[in-house]
């Protein structure tokens, strides 16, 4: 992505605010703040924002499993499910 009208100085960041809020809901694209010509800041919209958390607790869970791989825990799919069953019938 070509991010080169994304990026805008802290004062204008001050003085749009509202506009930069409708901006950022409506095109979905992280806006970069900078200051004294420096990003500092990413601003980006709630919903993209909670799309983001959802895909890094994706990513993490996808890494624990590939370490517990790597470390040979592992079990047969067969028996997880075994015992999956067994505890929903338990419960």
């Amino acid at each position: 992505m070509n991010y080169t009208n994304q990026i805008k100085p802290i004062s204008y960041l001050k003085a749009n605010a509202a506009e930069v809020l409708d901006t950022l809901t409506q095109s979905r694209e992280p806006l970069v703040i900078t200051q004294n010509g420096e990003a500092k800041a990413v601003l980006q919209d709630v919903a993209s924002y909670n799309e983001t958390q959802e895909t890094m607790a994706l990513l993490k869970i996808l890494a624990l499993g590939n370490r517990d791989l790597e470390e040979g825990r592992v079990a047969p799919a067969d028996d997880v499910f075994t015992r999956a069953r067994n505890r929903n019938t338990k419960e």
